[in-house]
């Protein structure tokens, strides 16, 4: 163990310095890092194999996070006055447990369409609020993949993880190739079996009840960004698109409980 009391420094950098770019491609080729807060999410991202770097720990909690920092014995383990870890945002989020951990590299994509069955893909979601509760929402509700482009926020942004309560660590997933386009896609998908929703506002968008009996069939349901939506090519080479219906001149939900909503609907007989 090794007592902190300059978050700031530069053995900290990595928790207070760095942001999630840097800390993305901190080393090469594709050995970054992300930062995992509360002792929840860190066992989260242990039992799903990912590997500590190191470990910041409010004093008083040491003995408590034993059970966590025992499991990598090797690693170092900073610990701080719970004053020095509110500094790194401003208020106490952190419930007393950090952790720098190592990213893994990427399944294929076609490997997890290979696998799955109901499966979520994210188009330009930037916002890691809704990046995160999309990933708590398939975990619960059984999405068995989840595909983001390469345009959408990181699901290992340090917010996002914190929303998905580390379930982004519990749904397969993987960032679709940038140099594949749409056309590429479809027909992974049509190779495969699978039907493909479009969560569009679009003249011809069916209710979502009326969209055949998706929860029998192999699904693929496409999200958009809540300023463009999806984007056209993608939106009509599906095979239909859905709407959830609304009431009191509401035309849509946010990202996020859209996906929830149709999760349910997709997998609430499989369960």
């Amino acid at each position: 163990m090794e007592r902190i009391t300059d978050i700031y420094s530069e053995k900290m950098s990595v928790y207070s310095q760095l942001n999630e770019n840097q800390l993305k491609h901190i080393y090469e080729p594709e050995e970054g890092l992300f930062i995992a807060e509360s002792a929840n999410v860190i066992i989260r991202a242990m039992d799903a194999g990912y590997v500590p770097e190191s470990f910041l720990i409010e004093d008083g909690l040491t003995e408590k996070a034993e059970s966590i920092t025992g499991r990598f014995p090797d690693v170092t383990v900073y610990t701080a006055s719970k004053e020095v870890i509110s500094k790194l945002t401003g208020y106490p989020m952190t419930r007393g447990f950090l952790s720098a951990m190592k990213r893994r590299e990427m399944p294929d994509h076609r490997r997890l369409l290979d696998e799955g069955r109901h499966v979520a893909i994210l188009y330009g979601i930037e916002n890691p609020t809704n990046m995160g509760a999309i990933f708590r929402s398939a975990a619960a509700l059984g999405i068995d993949a989840v595909l983001v482009s390469h345009d959408s926020c990181d699901p290992l942004y340090r917010r996002a993880i914190r929303v998905s309560m580390g379930c982004v660590f519990q749904v397969p997933w993987a960032v679709l190739p940038e140099e594949d386009g749409a056309e590429a896609l479809f027909d992974v998908l049509k190779d495969r079996g699978y039907t493909t929703l479009a969560a569009a506002l679009t003249d011809d968008a069916v209710p979502l009840d009326r969209a055949g009996d998706i929860r029998k069939q192999k699904t693929a349901v496409f999200f958009g960004s809540e300023g463009d939506g999806l984007p056209k090519d993608v939106t009509e080479k599906c095979d239909c698109r859905i709407v959830i219906p609304m009431k009191n001149g509401v035309d849509s939900l946010n990202v996020a409980a859209a996906s929830a909503v149709i999760f349910w609907e997709m997998t609430s007989t499989l369960r």
